[in-house]
């Protein structure tokens, strides 16, 4: 036990534990690892574009939700089949002033959340569940082959000041929803391992006022003999007081004491406290939305799911804004692939590996429907896969200069423009597809 939690800590704040004195006293990890070096480079920019950087919460499941049933851009077409409960029944929703159609639960969103809510219409180009990991990999078009949450938390790190780059997986249920980083398989940290570790009477929270006097002590030296004025007040700005670090140990546990499982609940409430404590720039979670439904009669999982998904969706930004995080950071989604929207699939959906819907909400994002779909063949049967997208202006059309097949590329390239990765680095990172700056605040 011992062990295992050592580990975890481990993975949460480094080598030497070098997080907690980064939370313990306010100052960034890079100072505490080689003060000296961190001096000389003292105070200089992060990144490039420091106020576009965002948090991630990041949800991704490998069993193929049927979220595509239900969103904007598919009450269109008088054939594609959705639940008739009359809880999914189809309602007017208004995104950054367009109006649209979808399932009822979408339209219990706020306004100012559907204003920065974009449903993706992409084509991941898989029907296999353990595929997921390349759909990450957005099929071979990245770099190294490195996931796109890796990328994002790759490069959000510097401008964000986290302790880790890696992003940490609160929710994954499957192997194949497990994430990487750099080649290197990353450990799944579930809500009730976290709660247990850091809210234990000997936890690492509960000593947070003697590691930072112990930590700026240690520091004091060279902060007297070495620093100069400019440098000394900004470490001044940085460093937390006692009564800081005491409430700031004080709301962490009391929101951990509140984690009572693994739900999608729990990761959102977790998910937070990683945010607040800058463990790392992305986190995974998995908010299940109807599941593998083959043999869902009436649609009736969906339909539970997508109700409590969207439900968990709300609480998530409601959580944020009282956090004073609504403006810090994106939710987005990207699952194996979609289902069949079809006559027929009443009573359960197939794998759709031409069509997915991936969500996201931010203030980098401007509300509306990014693409669209078309009658496409499924093996002997007509079904619905995803239209080729303008990029200009993100609508789904024929002539469009993003192909339905690059289309999950450019949705990845789109998520690294948002939060501020520049053009030069998007090309190198992803070499398929376009930003989608109809996409974009």
């Amino acid at each position: 036990m011992i062990s295992r939690r050592n580990a975890l800590l481990s993975s949460l704040f480094g080598a030497g534990y070098v997080g907690l004195r980064a939370l313990a006293t306010g100052l960034p990890a890079s100072l505490l690892l080689d003060p000296r070096r961190a001096l000389a480079d003292m105070p200089g920019p992060a990144c490039a574009a420091p106020a576009k950087a965002q948090f991630v919460i990041f949800n991704t499941s490998g069993n193929g939700d049927p979220i595509n049933a239900s969103v904007p851009g598919t009450y269109e077409d008088a054939n594609v089949v959705h639940s008739s409960d009359p809880t999914m029944a189809p309602r007017a929703l208004t995104l950054a002033g367009q109006s649209f159609q979808a399932a009822t639960p979408w339209s219990t969103l706020p306004q100012s959340v559907l204003d920065r809510t974009c449903f993706w219409h992409v084509m991941t180009n898989t029907p296999v569940h353990p595929k997921e990991p390349d759909v990450l990999k957005l099929q071979d078009t990245t770099l190294a082959g490195e996931m796109l949450p890796s990328i994002l938390a790759r490069q959000l790190a510097p401008c964000l000041g986290t302790i880790q780059a890696q992003p940490i997986s609160l929710g994954a249920t499957t192997p194949s929803e497990a994430l990487t980083y750099g080649g290197q398989a990353l450990p799944i940290i579930p809500a009730l391992a976290l709660k247990a570790t850091l809210t234990s009477p000997a936890g690492p929270l509960t000593t947070l006022q003697p590691l930072r006097d112990q930590t700026l002590g240690q520091l004091y030296d060279l902060y007297k003999n070495s620093a100069t004025p400019a440098q000394q007040a900004y470490i001044d700005s940085l460093a937390t007081s006692q009564t800081q670090v005491r409430n700031i140990a004080q709301n962490l546990l009391n929101q951990l004491e509140s984690i009572k499982d693994n739900s999608p609940a729990s990761q959102i409430l977790a998910a937070i406290t990683l945010i607040q404590m800058k463990v790392t720039p992305v986190i995974a979670v998995h908010i299940p939305f109807g599941g593998d439904n083959h043999s869902d009669v009436g649609l009736a999982n969906e339909t539970t799911q997508t109700v409590a998904g969207v439900a968990s969706i709300a609480s998530l930004m409601a959580q944020l804004a009282s956090a004073g995080l609504a403006d810090q950071v994106s939710f987005m989604t990207l699952n194996v692939f979609g289902r069949t929207l079809g006559q027929g699939n009443t009573n359960g959906r197939q794998h759709n590996p031409n069509h997915q819907v991936s969500i996201t909400i931010g203030k980098p994002f401007k509300g509306g429907v990014i693409g669209g779909i078309t009658p496409t063949k499924l093996g002997s049967v007509m079904d619905y896969g995803a239209l080729p997208i303008d990029s200009s202006s993100g609508k789904g059309t024929a002539g469009g200069d993003v192909s339905a097949l690059d289309s999950l590329s450019a949705y990845g390239q789109t998520m690294l423009a948002a939060v501020g990765v520049d053009a030069t680095t998007i090309a190198t990172q992803i070499t398929a597809g376009k930003v989608i700056k109809g996409a974009l605040a």
